[in-house]
């Protein structure tokens, strides 16, 4: 299989991108060279070859499920530099 010129342009647009014709070029040339690659790659014979989810197998490293008290209400806002009532107050940034 080979990527055409108007396969590139049809990309270009939906992707809404300006492409010029030595782009389309390049980006032909580039694809095409994509393709024979992986057209190689598909003809290495891993019949043999179990499947993995990862290249190098790592046992998962979980953290401890240790149940904590949250934060109380009262003392979250007194850690606040500034708090109104009931609510964190924080800088304006859109005006």
């Amino acid at each position: 299989m080979s990527v055409s010129k108007d396969d590139v342009a049809y990309m270009a647009n939906l992707a809404r991108l300006k492409v010029t014709d030595s782009e389309i070029e390049q980006f032909q040339s580039d694809m095409n060279k994509i393709l024979g690659y992986m057209e190689l790659l598909n003809q290495v014979d891993t019949s043999n070859v179990e499947p993995l989810d990862h290249v190098i197998e790592l046992p998962p490293n979980y953290r401890k499920d240790v149940a904590f008290e949250p934060l109380d209400h009262d003392e979250a806002l007194k850690n606040a530099p500034d708090a109104d009532s009931d609510y964190f107050r924080v800088p304006r940034v859109i005006e």
